[in-house]
């Protein structure tokens, strides 16, 4: 559950959602469904992992210099059920701004901003359809070197070409969701599992 600032070229709204996310609909489902165990921390993670994804693209967008802009584009994040690390230069203040204004935004209504083109779905994404599109062509053509080298070549490049958007809705409507339960508890400096040191946005579910 990673992402990384892209280029300013790139915007959210290429890919917005195509329908509307009710403020209930996890609140309901934990409800409903209260006994499955994990779920809670499955519906946290996917709302964390669109508070990520907001936070990263507001940071991108207030970038007023070209050396805050080059630093923007170095952020990147990891997803907990917990909250997320924020990796990069950035000044606390201002990132604790940026949560809150991400948080705002999306939750009222800029649901694009939960899709990031970087994030490790996409990388995932493509890494599954390169696997599955050279096992399949792996069947189908004749067991010759050159034609099984080729196959593969074909298999890569059509992955490349679906990732992106494949990867987008995976994000959708797989693992990110609009944080409607989340509040933030604080942001602090802190190390994650390898040790690396990264802001820690801490968050907790509401109803």
């Amino acid at each position: 559950m990673t992402t990384n600032a892209a280029s300013s070229s790139w915007r959210a709204s290429q890919f917005p959602f195509d329908f509307a996310p009710q403020r209930t609909q996890d609140a309901d489902l934990l409800r409903q469904l209260n006994f499955v165990p994990g779920l809670k921390e499955v519906l946290t993670l996917r709302q964390v992992h669109a508070l990520e994804h907001a936070t990263v693209w507001v940071l991108s967008q207030s970038g007023g210099t070209a050396a805050a802009r080059a630093d923007n584009d170095l952020l990147g994040g990891m997803s907990t059920d917990q909250g997320f690390y924020l990796y990069g230069r950035v000044n606390i203040a201002q990132l604790r701004q940026a949560v809150r204004e991400a948080l705002q935004r999306i939750a009222s209504g800029e649901w694009d901003l939960a899709v990031h083109p970087r994030c490790g779905t996409n990388v995932s994404v493509g890494m599954l359809l390169t696997a599955g599109l050279a096992v399949g062509l792996n069947l189908a053509l004749p067991r010759g070197p050159i034609l099984q080298l080729l196959g593969l070549g074909a298999a890569a490049a059509a992955a490349a070409q679906l990732a992106p958007d494949v990867g987008s809705l995976a994000q959708r409507y797989v693992t990110t969701a609009i944080p409607f339960n989340l509040s933030v508890v604080d942001i602090t400096v802190s190390h994650d599992f390898w040790g690396r040191e990264a802001h820690f946005v801490r968050v907790r579910w509401v109803e």
